[in-house]
């Protein structure tokens, strides 16, 4: 107890190193978000970010493991499709926050330095507004690379460069004749019918798919054994990877299919990756998924395997090339990078400047189709 005639002086609280940083991420946030007019792609995320309820956190249970038996690897993945479903509502989610605004406000292109004039002040051009496109993506590891800290694939990319949202339902690891199977074909559909969150149908569906289904462990099937004698493509055992690029052929003709009868104002943009190199480079304990089929088959040098890959590569891309038409595009990538072991992350994906170029590309076919809504 204090003694009577003296007051008890309590020092004032300082704030929490942690209490700053989040008060001056508050303040730069308020600052890059302005309260009216038309904002930037990365205007309006912080705008919606600000609106989402924060979910609690969830405490970590440790968990014995299941027998290994039917019902519990049933149940397994069950709760992956769970996950699954639940990711995919989340990015639906996000992406309806984000282009509402942009819709609400109007769009804007965040400014570049080359937009600013001699004396400083920004051109006219550099924040004009414009029509956002509203783009569907879907496919595989190069629209979506889960990588941490890598900055992801294509997809996030192709935003920055555009400046709008795009609903990107991509998985790393799919395959097209599982994309335009049953129960990844329904989640297409009801995208398709439904079209965009904000409404409208899509402008654009973007597919990335075929890579996965013609390497890793079934590839052994259509590469001989190493014949100094033959040609790369000779190596191909062709009548198999006739076969194996036919399922893929038919996952595409479905998805144009798909879209020709519920949303036919929607064009499609399919890719043909990059002449991969088969280093033996894997990521994440994944792969790798080209040199051990060479290995396998005996293959003298790294250069006699890139020749083989990139035959293959090549009649993916003339499949591609064969079904594009005046709604149909096939943006040929193959080529975009140098063709040397720094240019990939691994045997698969490119190094993260190389995800740039792949945007790049994307960018300046979107433009040319859509001229007066891409920069």
């Amino acid at each position: 107890m204090a003694r009577a005639g003296k007051r008890k002086t309590v020092k004032k609280a300082r704030p929490s190193k942690r209490g700053a940083k989040k008060a001056a991420a508050k303040a730069v946030r308020a600052k890059a978000a302005p309260a009216t007019g038309p904002v930037t792609l990365d205007e309006a995320r912080t705008l919606a970010a600000a609106k989402q309820p924060k979910l609690a956190a969830r405490a970590l249970r440790k968990t014995a493991a299941p027998p290994a038996s039917p019902a519990a690897v049933g149940a397994e993945r069950e709760k992956l499709r769970e996950e699954q479903r639940e990711e995919r509502a989340r990015r639906v989610r996000e992406y309806k926050a984000t282009m509402e605004i942009m819709k609400r406000r109007g769009a804007r292109r965040r400014r570049s330095k080359a937009a600013k004039a001699v004396d400083g002040e920004p051109t006219a051009k550099g924040g004009e507004a414009f029509d956002p496109l509203q783009i569907f993506a879907e496919g595989d590891s190069w629209f979506d690379y889960p990588v941490p800290f890598f900055g992801g694939g294509i997809i996030p990319r192709l935003e920055d460069r555009l400046g709008v949202p795009i609903l990107n339902l991509a998985k790393a690891g799919d395959e097209v004749r599982y994309m335009l199977g049953v129960e990844e074909r329904k989640v297409l559909a009801e995208h398709l019918t439904d079209g965009s969150p904000t409404g409208g149908p899509w402008d654009v569906l973007l597919f990335s798919g075929g890579g996965n289904d013609i390497v890793d462990n079934p590839m052994a099937l259509w590469i001989k054994d190493f014949n100094p004698a033959l040609p790369p493509a000779a190596h191909i055992h062709q009548a198999r990877f006739d076969a194996a690029l036919a399922l893929v052929r038919a996952g595409y003709e479905d998805l144009i299919g798909l879209r020709d009868s519920i949303s036919p104002s929607t064009h499609l943009a399919f890719h043909g990756y990059d002449f991969a190199i088969p280093d033996g480079r894997g990521i994440c304990g994944f792969g790798p998924w080209l040199k051990p089929t060479f290995d396998l088959r005996k293959f003298p040098t790294r250069a006699a395997m890139e020749a083989v890959v990139k035959a293959m590569l090549e009649q993916f891309a003339v499949m591609l090339t064969s079904l594009a038409g005046p709604t149909v595009t096939f943006i040929n990538t193959q080529g975009t990078l140098a063709p040397q072991p720094s240019s990939w992350h691994n045997e698969l994906h490119p190094a993260r400047t190389g995800f740039g170029n792949f945007a790049d590309v994307f960018q300046l076919k979107l433009k040319a189709l859509f001229p007066d809504r891409v920069a």
